[in-house]
């Protein structure tokens, strides 16, 4: 039996998506750092080959190294950060959120705003490496 342990991923409950594309990339971590594919494969052999192989190692590094990397203004340890308070709703066992001061917050809610939109922005790269990996999954064997 074959098992597949994705070292990027914590434990508790992660979406399908999210298993998806960690899983995809560490069967290319896997790939280079347990096949040792350079010594193995003739990547010289074909065009496809070495663009293959060039993909492999820019996914690989994009994956290791820049997509860690990224930085949310949300990470600034000197934002100001809002208190969660709950007031309880008349005449009901439940609670509401009382909404924050966005005036005495702004710092934070601008942050929040820019995190949003990396947050998209992060999506696409994501999505768009993924593509990149399937385009030469044909490639990951040695």
């Amino acid at each position: 039996m074959k098992v597949l342990k994705i070292q990027t991923l914590g434990t508790g409950w992660h979406d399908r998506d999210e298993i998806l594309l960690h899983g995809a990339f560490q069967v290319l971590v896997d790939f280079v750092e347990k096949e040792s594919p350079e010594k193995v494969i003739d990547w010289n052999a074909t065009e496809s080959h070495r663009h293959a192989l060039s993909e492999i190692k820019s996914l690989y590094r994009w994956w290791k190294e820049r997509r860690p990397a990224r930085g949310s203004p949300l990470d600034d340890s000197r934002l100001r950060r809002p208190p969660l308070k709950f007031r309880r709703i008349p005449g009901s066992e439940m609670c509401d959120l009382v909404r924050p001061d966005r005036r005495k917050y702004g710092a934070y809610y601008r942050a929040l705003e820019r995190h949003g939109r990396l947050e998209d922005k992060w999506l696409e790269e994501d999505q768009r490496n993924l593509h990149r990996l399937i385009e030469i999954r044909g490639f990951l064997w040695t």
